[in-house]
């Protein structure tokens, strides 16, 4: 008999709990294929554990999910929807407050129309799991990447200038299919956000400050990776989520965006050259508002300060820059470029 790994088991035991209440030993027995015997000790752990409930005793013993819940599914692209995997075989089968259950709706289904609309892969996988604490929520397609993608579409090579131009907000490969909110708000609904694409990595953080940052990647064969997580306390709401990146909070257009350049700068690059100021300032002339954040950066380069500052400062009028964070030797050659 092969041996029965408890987390494989934990992908199913939630479902496996409400079709069989009142025989689950009985349907662990015969999914797992192991013995009676096997299958009422995995019943007991499982529910030592926190992932079942159980009333009464003997024959009158009725299991129920616990508070630890999960469901895994694997679809095919072709044709699929993503408003029925949600409604059907996930939103069931978990407990979350009215606040938290509008913003996984909003972010499972942007990230499985993103998968289904421009993967170009063949199936995607979902994963979703509720803790006392959080719901996350895992979407894997088996596509060619994210930032390949944004590489032929951009002609971005960088995959940290990439995660640049997605944290802006409006970047889109399909205008005429979406307008690029997609993304950009749904890493915003959470309070931890791992993007995985191509061999790289970037997180977000709701309390960091540092907001995106690049980390280890996940080995991967192809496609993209997107895990999110949301505090069962939180109190956000999907429509403060969606009215943060207007001016005034009151409407739904983004109109300001944060760049947080510390994604753009490394050990062997930092912020010094007009090209870089250049690649920055790309598609900011369609917000009215951009905040450059220079978190962790404790210097930058004449040129790189004159042409955003003052070449680009000066020769538009849509949008204003705003400085965030900005250390002594920053804020000294911010100040030189524009006052030249």
């Amino acid at each position: 008999m092969a041996r029965i790994e408890l987390a494989q088991v934990t992908t199913w035991i939630t479902r496996l709990a409400e079709e069989r209440p009142a025989d689950l030993p009985k349907a662990v027995a015969e999914r797992a294929g192991c013995g009676i015997g096997k299958a009422r000790s995995l019943v007991k752990q499982l529910e030592s554990l926190g992932w079942l409930q159980i009333q009464g005793e003997g024959r009158r013993a009725r299991y129920s999910p616990g508070r630890l819940r999960q469901i895994v599914q694997r679809y095919p692209l072709v044709a699929l929807n993503e408003d029925l995997p949600w409604s059907r075989d996930f939103a069931p089968h978990f407990e979350m407050p009215k606040n938290v259950r509008q913003m996984m709706q909003h972010a499972f289904t942007e990230l499985l129309n993103n998968a289904i609309d421009h993967s170009e892969g063949q199936f995607v996988t979902i994963s979703m799991r509720q803790t006392p604490a959080h719901l996350q929520l895992l979407v894997s397609d088996d596509g060619r990447g994210l930032f390949d993608k944004i590489r032929e579409g951009f002609e971005i090579e960088d995959p940290a200038m990439a995660m640049l131009e997605l944290s802006k907000g409006k970047l889109t490969s399909a205008p005429d299919r979406h307008t690029g909110r997609g993304l950009y708000f749904t890493s915003r609904l959470a309070d931890v956000f791992d993007l995985h694409a191509n061999a790289v990595a970037f997180q977000h953080r709701e309390w960091d400050p540092r907001s995106w940052k690049q980390t280890r990647a996940v080995k991967q064969q192809q496609g993209s990776a997107i895990y999110l997580a949301i505090s069962l306390d939180t109190n956000r709401t999907l429509d403060e989520v969606m009215r943060s990146a207007s001016l005034d909070t009151q409407n739904y257009s983004i109109e300001r965006t944060t760049l947080p350049l510390r994604l753009i700068v490394n050990e062997e690059t930092g912020l010094e050259s007009r090209a870089q100021a250049r690649r920055v300032a790309a598609r900011l002339t369609e917000f009215k508002q951009a905040e450059l954040d220079f978190t962790g950066i404790d210097h930058i380069g004449q040129g790189f300060a004159d042409e955003l500052f003052r070449v680009f400062g000066r020769n538009q009028t849509q949008v204003q820059l705003l400085v965030k964070n900005a250390a002594p030797r920053v804020t000294a050659m911010i100040d030189l470029a524009r006052a030249a």
